[in-house]
């Protein structure tokens, strides 16, 4: 099979995939593998290629936005037979792989605080591949009614901003703030509408400012330009620390701001009187739990979202990764093993 590995982690503009002609992997018990159909380009997947992200797996396949079928199972394994699952299935590779089940995160319900947490495409080969496994337990039941391509946003860019929308606590009727204008944020502002907030969006780029406005978002300006009325609540989701005062300054008494990513440059200090004061707080967002993912994937079946994706052979990885990293998607990368490639962007 063809598998695209982070050999040599830095700059995007140095190289750091490389594809590889590899054997098909082995289940081990209790996983299925996985016949990859469309995997997503996550800008955690910019974070793990650029050294952004520590190393914990070398040479790490990654991608963790995987729709894929059901092959099979580990060895001595009943994960399929008997299981949720079964040969042939659709199913979802996310990016939450294991938790441990024992610690006091886990016993709260909060296992995506959990200390030995693993995460498919950073602990363990993900799906820039042609294969891949997932723990049985960790994989996803897909909503009818989409694409593979449209579904595979949906396993990273759509669960996270559900949670990043939930750690907002945006009020019924609320007027939501999104700051930031890529894969996650365009199915968050989707979920907010359906749900009946009025939603700003504040992002850089002519082509995702009006991808924001054809999808019903109430005002669009620039990134660094106020929103026309207070916020109740607003979501960064662009990876960028000077971005946090200027979300918390439109912020209404008792404001939430919901930082989204994985990484963020550094924060600017904060004024506590312009940006904090009237109980006006900043919340991280930490991965997710399988019920987050299992309730957006609910919503996402309930509501049929509009999923705008950009789609790359899966030869071309590398290619679509430098396209996110120069900002040229608009909306959500895909790479498909099936389409022929075309070598579009810059890498």
């Amino acid at each position: 099979m063809r598998a695209w590995r982070v050999t040599r982690p830095g700059p995007i503009t140095s190289g750091p995939l490389t594809q590889h002609e590899e054997s098909v992997p082995t289940p081990a018990p209790g996983e299925l593998l996985v016949r990859v159909l469309a995997c997503g380009v996550c800008r955690t997947d910019l974070h793990v290629a650029s050294g952004e992200l520590p190393t914990r797996r070398p040479a790490v396949v990654p991608g963790h936005e995987v729709v894929g079928v059901v092959e099979g199972s580990g060895p001595g394994s009943t994960a399929v037979e008997g299981g949720e699952f079964a040969p042939g299935d659709r199913v979802g590779v996310p990016w939450l792989r294991h938790t441990c089940q024992r610690c006091r995160y886990c016993a709260r319900g909060a296992e995506n605080l959990c200390p030995d947490s693993q995460y498919t495409g950073w602990d363990a080969d993900g799906g820039y591949a042609d294969y891949t496994t997932v723990p049985a337990d960790y994989a996803l039941p897909l909503p009818e009614g989409y694409s593979d391509a449209e579904l595979a946003p949906l396993l990273c860019a759509g669960i996270i901003g559900y949670r990043a929308l939930r750690r907002a606590s945006l009020p019924a009727g609320g007027r939501l703030g999104v700051y930031g204008f890529g894969a996650s944020a365009h199915l968050t502002t989707q979920v907010a509408l359906a749900e009946g907030a009025r939603v700003h969006v504040m992002t850089r780029g002519t082509g995702a400012r009006n991808l924001a406005a054809d999808l019903g978002a109430h005002s669009v300006q620039g990134a660094a330009d106020p929103p026309p009325e207070p916020l109740d609540s607003a979501i960064l989701f662009a990876p960028a620390g000077d971005l946090v005062p200027t979300a918390l300054a439109p912020l209404d008494r008792g404001g939430t701001l919901a930082v989204a990513g994985i990484h963020l440059t550094r924060i600017p200090p904060l004024d506590y009187d312009a940006h904090l004061f009237q109980e006006r707080q900043v919340r991280s967002v930490t991965a997710n739990t399988r019920e987050d993912a299992r309730a957006f994937l609910r919503v996402a079946g309930r509501h049929r979202l509009r999923v705008s994706t950009v789609a790359y052979a899966l030869d071309e990885a590398d290619c679509a990764l430098a396209d996110l990293a120069a900002g040229r998607v608009v909306g959500a990368a895909v790479l498909l093993p099936d389409v022929p490639g075309r070598r579009t962007g810059s890498g």
